[in-house]
């Protein structure tokens, strides 16, 4: 399951222009305190050897403070965390949606879940989980909300993390400059699976975008052998469809208590980035969620083989 994940998450890439923001801060801060840290040391060393005890005994003169060095060193502290405070909130500001951000953005809504991400495309009627697919170099405006525990969305190559609150819904923007696949992950401890809370961002040629775009828009492709047949039928009788949609399935759409199944096959990974999708990886899953993912509201249905068999042939069918 490592083989997923073959680059690190991490700050010190950044690969978008909100995310170039706060790396410049994450410098500054650094390197003033390293000056901060150097001067310290060299100043606590040079006292420790001019005024070590010489053999002479006793205690050195008490004498008044120095108003001077009191008041110097109560200064540039100060000073410091202006400066810090005045680089902070700009960078706030420069992370954070504007007007015309909210104008020209493309529009993306986020749900949190224990232990998932669903994610809405306004106006296209697509619905997907876990591996969000955006257009490079442009500006992505999302609206983020959960339907259980605080969550937080991290993707630190693309922008900053902002916590999933339920019945808060938050705004935040994220940007790649080129193709390619980003991964993030849930920063906020919300329960037994958080570990395995995981993202991957497609970022996507705008030609390559709206080619998914369309694709995921159509309904899962309809059986074409006797086997793909069955796991349909198993799908919408047995409890998957109360869970679970599937457009084209036959089965009541809206249900979103677990991801939509609608495009499945498209996916990368499985359980929110756990394993590879693969029709073995997902036989497992089935024949066992909580030996994948800890803590997973997936139920073992105890499926037989034949039925393990139809239900991957159906799900894993590409359209």
């Amino acid at each position: 399951m490592h083989s997923l994940y073959t680059s690190v998450a991490s700050v010190l890439t950044p690969a978008s222009p909100y995310a170039r923001d706060i790396g410049h801060l994450f410098w500054t801060t650094f390197w003033i305190s390293m000056v901060i840290l150097i001067f310290v040391s060299a100043f606590v060393i040079y006292n420790l050897i001019r005024f070590r005890d010489r053999g002479q005994g006793g205690l050195p003169p008490q004498t008044h403070g120095n108003t001077a060095v009191e008041i110097t060193w109560t200064v540039i502290p100060l000073v410091i965390l202006v400066v810090l405070f005045v680089l902070t909130v700009q960078t706030m500001a420069a992370v954070s949606p504007s007007a015309k951000t909210k104008a020209d953005a493309v529009k993306l809504d986020v749900v949190a879940h224990q232990w998932w991400w669903e994610f809405h495309y306004p106006g296209s009627d697509v619905t997907t989980a876990n591996e969000l697919h955006i257009p490079v170099g442009r500006t992505i405006l999302i609206d983020l909300t959960s339907v259980d525990v605080i969550h937080d969305f991290w993707v630190p190559e693309l922008g900053r993390k902002m916590d999933a609150v339920p019945g808060h819904p938050n705004t935040m923007v994220i940007q790649a400059d080129k193709p390619g696949v980003y991964l993030g992950a849930c920063a906020e401890f919300c329960g037994a699976g958080h570990a395995w809370m995981r993202i991957r961002v497609v970022a996507q040629s705008e030609a390559d975008y709206q080619s998914w775009l369309a694709t995921q828009a159509k309904p899962h492709a309809q059986p074409t052998t006797a086997l793909q047949t069955a796991g349909q039928g198993l799908f919408v009788d047995l409890t998957c469809s109360s869970c679970h949609t599937l457009t084209g399935s036959g089965a009541p759409a809206s249900k979103d208590v677990g991801p939509d199944l609608t495009h499945l096959a498209d996916r990368e990974t499985l359980a929110a980035g756990v394993i590879a999708n693969t029709p073995e990886n997902l036989k497992q899953w089935l024949t066992d969620p909580n030996s994948i993912k800890p803590g997973s509201y997936m139920p073992n249905l105890h499926l037989s083989s034949r039925q393990l068999d139809a239900l991957v042939a159906y799900l894993e069918e590409q359209p």
